[in-house]
């Protein structure tokens, strides 16, 4: 009945999680991956204008043009960076899908740095990709031996997120020459998911754009302003790529939410490092609460901390988690390995005491 495309998709590792908590009550929560602070009043209001004023209608596919060079001039400020062109997308999620189908034949591979956000494979299986994975266990960076390992004659492209998510890890300068060394010689494109980018907490962004061009940045709004439904990104690179993907869009998504898109427009305007620096302490008392007891890496970025299980594997762990009113993610939804578990820290200071109170006695610490 189903089509073979669907056997690539295997969603079962959350999917368990979520049945077993379902008869939770008021769990704490680790498991969800998005801020915890509200929309901005000024982009609430910008959007209600918006609706109020009549701007509920389909947009031009490739996004509205204030909304294109908005993106266009913070991308030049904040990265250095000049795109061909840029397209608004139904999240960053829209746009990686678009990028997979207008980019990855059947029978390419695709490298993804091990963990990975858990929709990069998906989506590489989907169009008939073969994903091939660097292995940066267990400091979570990327060396360019792990790189050469998986190389082959079908790599065709890289799909790279830096902060990443699980692990919270953000990419050094080394790292980003590394990489885009390493595409430049064996003539691979780069996808850069770069959602995280406002939290990062030891040092200003780097960007792999201020070490190639031959690549399609991510980004959006969802993470840096809590814009998670409304479902709002946008894809910056090479203009004949672009120009496929808003060639897809128009029989896909057709375009993105239009009164989002207006309120936007006002994003760039507003000063969200208060946020920066309360997710700043909350992955201090986060990690600080952990290390010692658990074998873990202090995340420098997004939202995420992933430790390794102190015992068995990660399902039987976080089962035992789930039973103690903990929800966390088991690491082997983000990895080709079943040795570490995902905490979104996402979540209030007094509910990251409790989490670290539950899973210091599941330690036994």
């Amino acid at each position: 009945m189903f089509a073979k495309r669907m056997a690539q998709i295997n969603s079962s590792g959350i999917r368990k999680v979520f049945d077993l908590a379902q008869d939770l009550q008021n769990p704490v929560n680790f498991s969800i991956g998005q801020p915890d602070f509200d929309v901005p009043q000024e982009i609430k209001a910008r959007a209600i204008s918006a609706i109020e004023q009549g701007f509920n209608k389909y947009t031009l596919t490739q996004g509205i043009p204030e909304l294109r060079e908005r993106v266009r001039a913070h991308i030049k400020e904040t990265r250095n960076f000049q795109p061909e062109a840029v397209l608004i997308t139904s999240g960053v999620s829209g746009g990686l899908l678009l990028a997979s189908m207008a980019l990855i034949d059947p029978g390419d591979e695709v490298l993804l740095l091990d963990p990975y956000f858990v929709m990069y494979k998906h989506l590489t299986g989907l169009v008939g990709g073969i994903p091939k994975f660097v292995n940066t266990y267990g400091d979570f960076r990327l060396r360019p031996e792990a790189l050469e390992e998986v190389l082959s004659e079908k790599t065709k492209m890289v799909l790279f997120n830096s902060p990443n998510n699980p692990t919270g890890i953000t990419a050094r300068e080394e790292e980003l020459k590394t990489l885009a060394s390493f595409a430049k010689r064996h003539n691979l494109f780069i996808i850069a998911d770069e959602i995280y980018d406002h939290f990062v907490y030891d040092g200003p962004y780097r960007s792999i754009s201020a070490y190639t061009d031959n690549l399609l940045l991510l980004g959006g709004f969802s993470k840096t302003y809590a814009m998670t439904g409304w479902r709002l990104g946008y894809a910056a690179g090479p203009a004949d790529l672009i120009g496929e993907m808003t060639k897809l869009q128009q029989f896909s998504f057709v375009c993105a939410p239009a009164m989002v898109q207006q309120a936007a427009l006002v994003a760039f305007d507003l000063d969200v490092s208060r946020f920066q620096e309360e997710y700043r302490k909350k992955r201090n008392l986060i990690y600080e609460g952990l290390k010692g007891v658990y074998d873990v890496v202090r995340p420098d970025g997004a939202f995420y901390i992933f430790p390794e299980v102190p015992w068995g594997k990660d399902e039987e762990f976080v089962a035992e988690a789930i039973r103690k009113n903990l929800l966390i993610i088991p690491g082997s939804v983000f990895s080709e390995r079943n040795t570490h578990f995902r905490i979104s820290y996402a979540t209030s200071n007094e509910n990251i005491e409790k989490g670290i109170e539950i899973l210091r006695s599941l330690a036994g610490g």
